[in-house]
């Protein structure tokens, strides 16, 4: 693969500023609103037009008039929880919201946003010394026996906080760095997607480019639950061709089989994956670019569908060609998800470079 070059960072000050609120910006799975309107106010000024749709998939449009239109997508929602029942003493019990992890939750700070404002609260868990008598029989944390304590001993005071059946939980650890240019953070999956597309743009704007289509800058609602956003937006914008960029996990740490996983690691480039929904000779073109951009990439294989949101993009309409690039990220679906920044730095360059090698003309047809 491609030697990546050195001193080729992408990133100002502004951006990552923005990149740290953005992160620390509750957007769970069908109320993503808070954190689209952030990313539609840092996004505006590098586009001609922004719209969004009912469900709040927010798109950001350059030369909106052209025909022929290109798609750089990511999603912008997060894992979270539900309160379903309240018990008389002010216990909170809950439904995922999601594919969030049941078994980090105890001992963990979270919001519930209630009607009145945020709550706090945390994951309630017996304390040690009520389970040593019993090691063999060590509790296990499930959804049913996994509760929220928010100081509430009441039905009542929750009530008068106004937190309900209904009300949205999200986890409260945010954005931080670690040594040798590591970020941590929840929701990299997939805000990181959110902000490298708004990137792109930032590039396309500040270097003048005349792009010969409409380029599409979409961030969706409603991965987490089934590409539901991404289905939306798909049919009503019927793009030519789709970037799509979300995380992918990194195979290096314990307890993953890589050959079953594959190998790839964080700070070796992003990922180019293989699979029916990617488009053989899209892919091809993002490899290229990549080689002649001296950009590091990894590959990796997926089955039947990508699990992102490249389904949808490619099997919508008539078919649209899709290829899925994504960023290698350690502890996916937890608080503490994790990347390398020179990996954030490759992908936006990556597809920047890939936006200006497509033009209407590129060929994609497997038959000429």
């Amino acid at each position: 693969m491609a030697k990546a070059k050195k001193n080729s960072s992408v990133l100002t000050d502004e951006s990552l500023n923005f990149f740290r609120n953005y992160i620390n910006t509750p957007s769970p799975v069908g109320f993503e609103a808070t954190g689209q309107r952030l990313w539609i106010d840092y996004i505006r000024s590098y586009v001609d037009d922004v719209f969004t749709d009912p469900y709040g998939t927010a798109v950001g449009v350059i030369n909106p008039k052209a025909e022929f239109k290109v798609v750089i997508e990511a999603h912008v929602d997060e894992i979270s929880w539900f309160v379903n029942y309240i018990t008389n003493e002010g216990l909170l019990y809950l439904k995922r919201n999601g594919g969030v992890d049941h078994q980090i939750a105890p001992g963990q700070r979270v919001i519930i946003h209630g009607k009145k404002g945020p709550v706090k609260a945390v994951f309630g868990w017996p304390a040690i010394h009520t389970r040593i008598s019993a090691p063999d029989k060590e509790p296990v944390a499930k959804i049913e026996n996994l509760f929220l304590d928010c100081g509430a001993r009441s039905k009542k005071e929750l009530e008068d906080l106004g937190v309900r059946v209904g009300s949205v939980v999200t986890y409260r650890d945010g954005f931080d760095e670690l040594a040798n240019d590591y970020y941590i953070g929840r929701a990299f999956d997939n805000r990181v997607g959110g902000f490298m597309i708004a990137e792109v743009a930032r590039l396309v704007k500040e270097a003048n480019k005349k792009l010969p289509f409409g380029l599409y800058v979409i961030n969706a609602v409603q991965e987490e639950i089934g590409l539901r956003g991404a289905e939306m937006i798909a049919r009503r914008i019927k793009p030519n061709v789709a970037i799509i960029t979300d995380v992918t996990h990194d195979t290096t740490t314990p307890m993953i089989n890589k050959m079953i996983e594959g190998d790839t690691a964080c700070g070796k480039g992003p990922s180019l994956s293989y699979g029916p929904a990617v488009h053989n000779k899209l892919l091809q073109l993002v490899e290229d670019v990549a080689e002649k951009a001296n950009i590091p990439v990894q590959l990796r294989t997926v089955s039947r569908s990508t699990g992102t949101d490249t389904d949808s993009f490619a099997y919508a309409n008539d078919g649209c060609p899709s290829v899925l690039i994504s960023i290698p990220l350690r502890y996916m679906h937890t608080t503490v998800e994790m990347l390398h920044r020179s990996d954030i730095e490759n992908t936006i360059r990556l597809m920047y470079e890939t936006v200006l090698t497509l033009t209407p003309k590129t060929n994609l047809s497997y038959f000429s």
